[in-house]
């Protein structure tokens, strides 16, 4: 009796082993049934209109390599207004994926028509087709995964952006790339790097002026309306202890750079035989930034 009991014990346990290997390789073939697929890596995408940059949108192929190109053609509509506020740089429509790679890019370049009014506008990009026929656009149920890509163009303030920065210190030239120029009111900005060529400890003789705390220190302007700026006199803890920094500046509306006049009050540090005075003095220097 006990042992028809373990027979069959056994037996159960036997076929509840085929029976989960049997939905184990199911699964496995359901996991990888065809056919491959091109997608939109992303589905959404952020710039300010001021990104002076192009944009690479892309799209890759989720399967092996081909050794061939693949082709894939897509649909771009939205507030955006083409020519204005953007442009496609290359053959609008279609995207390749050249042979033997996985990826290619829509490549995008925004138009800066800054003008003081902050709202946004957005492009939708939707692929609609795909050579060879052996792959298809998307998964997933109709799919829609993958298929479509939303990029929002927010408009920027009128001196917002990507600036070079250029100065002169003593006899020699400087300039500093991918300055950012903010602001939130298009009226005071914030401006991300100012000590271009003033980054290292300033000497003169043996007496040393003054170094920088910061790696990238700040200053705000203010947008007077009519071309002229303002520096409004502003503490600043890189120029060391008593430090301000003001002055004036200008934008041209032609090239759309800004120049700087400043003023900044630093500490000298006299050293002399070992014997160490200070004395309160104001640097005057000008800078120019330059869009990207």
């Amino acid at each position: 009796m006990r042992y028809y009991k373990l027979s069959g014990l056994i037996g159960m346990v036997v076929l509840l082993g085929i029976v989960l290997l049997a939905c184990e390789k199911s699964d496995i073939d359901r996991t990888f049934e065809g056919p491959y697929f091109v997608r939109f890596t992303d589905t959404t995408l952020t710039y300010k209109e001021s990104y002076s940059k192009p944009i690479a949108i892309e799209v890759h192929n989720v399967g092996p390599q081909l050794d061939q190109p693949i082709t894939i053609s897509y649909t771009v509509n939205g507030t955006a207004r083409e020519g204005k506020e953007y442009t496609i740089v290359g053959t609008k429509g279609t995207v390749v994926i050249p042979a033997k790679s996985s990826k290619g890019n829509i490549m995008v370049q925004l138009i800066n028509n800054a003008n003081n009014i902050l709202e946004s506008t957005s492009l939708t990009f939707v692929l609609t087709g795909v050579q060879p026929n052996t792959l298809q656009v998307g998964f997933g149920k109709e799919n829609i995964i993958g298929k479509a890509l939303t990029l929002t163009i927010q408009d920027d303030c009128l001196l917002g952006g990507s600036y070079t920065g250029s100065g002169r210190v003593g006899t020699k030239t400087y300039a500093t790339s991918d300055i950012g120029i903010t602001s939130t009111d298009c009226k005071q900005y914030l401006l991300s790097n100012w000590n271009v060529g003033l980054i290292n400890l300033v000497v003169v003789g043996n007496s040393t002026l003054f170094g920088f705390n910061a790696e990238h220190p700040t200053l705000t302007f203010i947008d007077n309306g009519d071309n002229s700026l303002t520096v409004p006199s502003q503490a600043n803890a890189s120029l060391g202890t008593n430090g301000a920094l003001s002055g004036t500046g200008a934008w041209n509306p032609r090239n759309r750079q800004i120049t700087l006049n400043l003023q900044a009050k630093v500490r000298i540090a006299m050293i002399r035989d070992t014997v160490t005075t200070y004395r309160d003095t104001t640097l005057l220097f000008t800078q120019t930034y330059t869009p990207q």
